[in-house]
């Protein structure tokens, strides 16, 4: 079985591709640059740019699933190339962010407006296909965290307790490779998240207990959590949807409604794995 995975060298991609070769699969990996990439062994490097379908003449060719990153603007034609290189299967990398009530007011949910239009292009294609909304990544915290661990001991975030559920990017490649290779997941929108509740307050005390020195936690305001992340290269808008706030009085925040999913679980056949294991296998980015 042939397999094309877009971002092959992300977060996620890094991850599913070397378990797609451990099930035996043929593995062509996307990339803009992929002279500049380096993949494991066997996988066959391919250039082309979801931003610009016209790249991708003969990427799909043979394959038989794709693993879909989400780019709205290009999502009806990559989506067309895919199938009439006569692939069967697709599986999109979505958001929790999606919201599926149709009578929802969405004109702010920057998640929905960007992930939902490539869903429904995927939907109409007439092939197989899975969704995996995956909420907040585990991984997003190497963003904002390890330096301020080392320099200060300190970790600085707004909403420090409210209860959110992060996925360990492990996990999404593991539904990912799962969807991709097995039959059985047509149709299906996962949701994927942590395997439990953990506030920002809380990630600080696991990185403390893991580093076996104390590491305390530093409440921002919703302006020095913009100011910080805008310094980080995250845009406006972005900031402005992580920031919002239905409700200031709530101490729990955007996040009260958070749930733990079970896919995970139900489809893998283990639990999800925790913020503290996610933290040891990146511990060396906090000393």
């Amino acid at each position: 079985m042939r397999i094309l995975v877009t971002g092959a060298s992300g977060t996620v991609g890094s991850e599913v591709v070397p378990r797609l070769l451990e099930r035996g699969a043929a593995v062509r990996a996307l990339s803009r640059d992929p002279a500049n990439r380096v993949f494991p062994e066997g996988v066959e490097a391919v250039a082309g740019d979801l931003d610009r379908p016209e790249s991708l003449e003969g990427a799909f060719d043979g394959v038989e699933a794709v693993m879909l990153y989400p780019h709205p603007e290009t999502a009806e034609e990559v989506v067309a190339r895919i199938r009439a290189a006569g692939t069967r299967r697709i599986v999109l990398m979505s958001s929790a962010s999606v919201e599926t009530d149709p009578e929802a007011d969405t004109s702010d949910n920057f998640g929905h407006q960007h992930h939902r239009p490539v869903e429904e292009a995927v939907e109409r294609s007439g092939l197989e296909w899975t969704h995996l909304r995956g909420g907040e990544f585990m991984v997003n915290d190497l963003d904002s965290y390890p330096d301020s661990v080392r320099a200060e001991g300190v970790i600085r975030a707004p909403y420090g307790d409210n209860p959110g559920v992060p996925v360990h990017e492990a996990d999404m490649a593991d539904m990912a490779v799962a969807a991709l290779v097995e039959d059985g997941h047509h149709g299906r929108a996962y949701e994927v998240t942590g395997p439990e509740h953990i506030t920002p307050a809380e990630r600080a005390a696991v990185i403390s207990r893991a580093l076996g020195r104390e590491i305390t936690f530093e409440h921002l305001t919703t302006a020095q959590a913009r100011e910080m992340w805008i310094s980080q290269g995250v845009p406006l808008e972005i900031c402005d949807w992580l920031l919002w706030e239905p409700d200031p009085e709530d101490s729990t925040g955007w996040a009260a409604d958070e749930f733990v999913s079970k896919d995970y679980e139900r489809v893998i056949g283990r639990p999800g794995r925790t913020y503290a294991q996610w933290v040891a296998d990146h511990l060396d980015a906090f000393r």
